[in-house]
């Protein structure tokens, strides 16, 4: 069932957290392509949402319309609490600077460093004094295990490094929510994996809300039904309990509108045609 503007209001528990990310009935077309219609979701405080769907159903226009990069026809947007449809550029900078972007491919800066990619909106857009950005950078590559490479070039790196190395560059100024534009494609399986790890470890250490948009249906049940929990000086990544699993939603789109919204397992065991013939 979708959810609306009604979930602001129901009672909090163990498992939802307050509305981060909110769509109220958003429409939007180019001319004559219905890329939306009529979609409503809510996307909570630690939670993640992974959209599924064909080529062209209207994923990765989702995460443009929460960046404020695009505005709906209709219906409304609410980021953090605030209905950005109208904000101007400046109100959006602040609304953007709680979201953190991982674009297709990583994206990275051909000819800055590693550090200097991962820190760049620290020292260009914040302004942050030399020490304190590559403080914070030494800081994130360790999460994501890449401390050795921080003087690298993207060119010596490989293609699941540069992933990660555009997920620390997202994470680097703290944001609370992470959008993932297929952060696996192109990927082998085994590569992939230590993406979808680095997602999980944010969402479940780091406690980072998630949007993932993805066509790769092998990572996408990995990050629904997987955790990582901490132990001592380690983080292991683990079969997710079924608490954790329930936080982690999937969201298919067919023709602009939402097909299906629910867990892994409700994924799976529907019957219905459509997913089926998706799902295999």
């Amino acid at each position: 069932m979708e959810k609306t503007l009604a979930d602001l209001n129901v009672k909090q528990n163990g498992t939802e957290g307050a509305p981060v990310v909110v769509f109220d009935r958003v429409s939007l077309s180019f001319d004559d392509n219905v890329v939306l219609r009529d979609v409503s979701f809510t996307l909570r405080t630690g939670h993640t949402k992974i959209f599924l769907g064909a080529s062209g159903a209207g994923k990765s226009t989702v995460l443009k319309l929460i960046l404020g990069l695009l505005k709906p026809d209709s219906g409304t947007v609410h980021v953090n609490g605030e209905i950005i449809d109208e904000m101007d550029e400046v109100a959006l900078m602040k609304v953007r600077s709680d979201l953190g972007m991982v674009f297709q491919e990583g994206a990275l800066f051909d000819s800055l460093t590693v550090a200097e990619n991962v820190g760049y909106k620290l020292y260009e857009e914040m302004r942050w004094p030399f020490s304190e950005w590559y403080n914070r950078v030494e800081e994130v590559l360790g999460f994501i295990g890449l401390s050795d490479f921080i003087e690298q070039m993207p060119s010596d790196l490989s293609g699941g490094q540069r992933r990660r190395v555009a997920i620390a560059r997202a994470m680097a100024a703290k944001p609370r929510v992470l959008l993932y534009d297929e952060p696996t494609t192109g990927l082998d399986p085994i590569t992939a994996s230590t993406v979808d790890d680095e997602i999980i470890k944010l969402r479940d250490i780091e406690n980072v809300t998630s949007i993932v948009v993805t066509h790769q249906l092998r990572d996408a049940f990995y990050v629904a039904t997987h955790e990582a929990r901490r132990d001592r000086d380690s983080v292991d990544i683990v079969k997710a309990g079924e608490d954790k699993i329930e936080q982690a939603e999937f969201i298919m789109l067919q023709d602009g509108r939402i097909h299906f919204e629910g867990t892994a397992e409700e994924l799976r065991e529907s019957t219905d045609h459509y997913l089926r013939t998706f799902l295999s």
